[in-house]
C-alpha cells in the first residue's frame, strides 16, 4: 500500500498507555520530530488516543487490544493515512503495535517500543509489579483531588523529572478536561493483562527502548522480548516508565541512531536483513 506520493515523508504514529492521551507526551513532539527529519526529510508525527482517553474519553475502551488496533486502522483511514507508517508507542500502546505489526505487517514500515511487557515471554509478577495492582486500584477508588492523584502517577512513572510541578500542572488540566473513567481505565488495564503476543519475530523491524529504573514494569520484559524477536534494545540506565518524558533527548537520539544505522548499512524498513 502507499501512504502518499512522497515515499521519503514517512508518517509516525504515536500511541500512548494506560489511561493516558497524546497530551501526556508533553514537549516530546518537539524534540523526536527533528530527529526523524535528520534521517527521513518531511517526517511527521501523528498522535493518536485509543479510545476512553483524550478526545475519546466518552468512548467505551474495548476490552481487547486486538480491537483498538483496529480502531487505530479506522482512525487513520479517517484522516487519509492508509500506510504504511512507522509507530512509536509505549505500555499499552505498544501491545497494540505488536499486534497491528502481527495482523497487517504490511502496514506497518518499522516500531519503536517503549517499557512494554507482553505474554509469553515475561511472568505477570513482572509485567506489572504485585504493588502496583494495588496502587491503581486505590487511586481509581480514592477520593483524592485530581492534583493528588496525577502525583501519584509522577511519581510512580517518572524518575528525572527537574520541574515536577510544571508537569502536574499540565496533567491536571488535561484530567480536568478530559478525564478517564475508572471504568475505561478497569477496561484497559483488562485488556493489557489478557494481552498476548506472538512469539513469532515480525516482518517489521522493531527497536525496542527501556529503563532499568521503571517501577511499574519489569526492565528485563524488554530484554525478554528483545530476545524472542531478535530486535535491537537500548537501556537507560535512571529513568522511569515515562521515559520520553524523563529523556526525551535520549529516546529520540536513540531512535535517530537506528534509523542512521539501518540506512549506512542499507536495511531496508520491513525485512531484518
Amino acid at each position: 500500500m502507499s501512504m502518499n506520493a512522497d515515499e521519503s515523508a514517512p508518517v509516525w504514529v504515536l500511541l500512548r498507555g494506560l489511561a493516558r492521551e497524546s497530551g501526556h507526551w508533553g514537549a516530546f513532539p518537539n524534540v523526536l520530530e527533528p530527529a526523524l527529519q535528520s534521517q527521513q526529510p518531511g517526517a511527521r508525527l501523528l498522535m493518536l488516543d485509543l479510545p476512553g482517553n483524550g478526545v475519546l474519553n466518552q468512548v467505551a475502551s474495548p476490552l481487547r487490544v486486538s480491537d483498538m488496533v483496529e480502531f487505530c486502522r479506522q482512525e487513520l483511514r479517517g484522516r487519509g493515512v492508509i500506510g504504511p507508517v512507522h509507530v512509536l508507542a509505549m505500555s499499552l500502546g505498544a501491545m497494540v503495535a505488536s499486534e497491528w505489526a502481527r495482523r497487517y505487517p504490511e502496514e506497518i514500515r518499522a516500531g519503536v517500543l517503549i517499557n512494554t511487557s507482553f505474554r509469553p515471554f515475561s511472568p505477570f509478577y513482572r509485567r506489572l509489579r504485585p504493588l502496583n495492582y494495588l496502587s491503581f486500584f486505590l487511586l481509581s477508588l480514592s477520593r483524592l483531588s485530581n492534583r493528588q492523584r496525577e502525583a501519584k502517577v509522577l511519581g510512580m512513572t517518572t524518575r528525572l523529572q527537574r520541574e515536577p510541578e510544571a508537569v502536574l500542572d499540565q496533567w491536571v488540566a488535561l484530567r480536568n478536561q478530559r478525564p478517564v473513567g475508572l471504568r475505561n481505565t478497569a477496561r484497559q488495564l483488562w485488556a493489557a493483562m489478557q494481552f498476548e503476543a506472538s512469539g513469532l519475530q515480525p516482518v517489521p523491524p522493531m527497536l525496542l527502548l527501556c529503563s532499568k529504573a521503571d517501577g511499574l514494569v519489569d526492565w528485563r520484559c524488554s530484554q525478554a522480548i528483545s530476545r524472542a524477536w531478535g530486535a535491537p534494545l537500548r537501556l537507560h540506565a535512571q529513568a522511569g516508565h515515562d521515559l520520553p518524558l524523563d529523556d526525551g533527548p535520549w529516546v529520540a537520539q536513540a531512535v535517530q541512531d537506528w534509523l542512521e544505522w539501518r540506512r549506512l548499512n542499507g536495511v531496508a524498513d520491513g525485512s531484518w536483513h
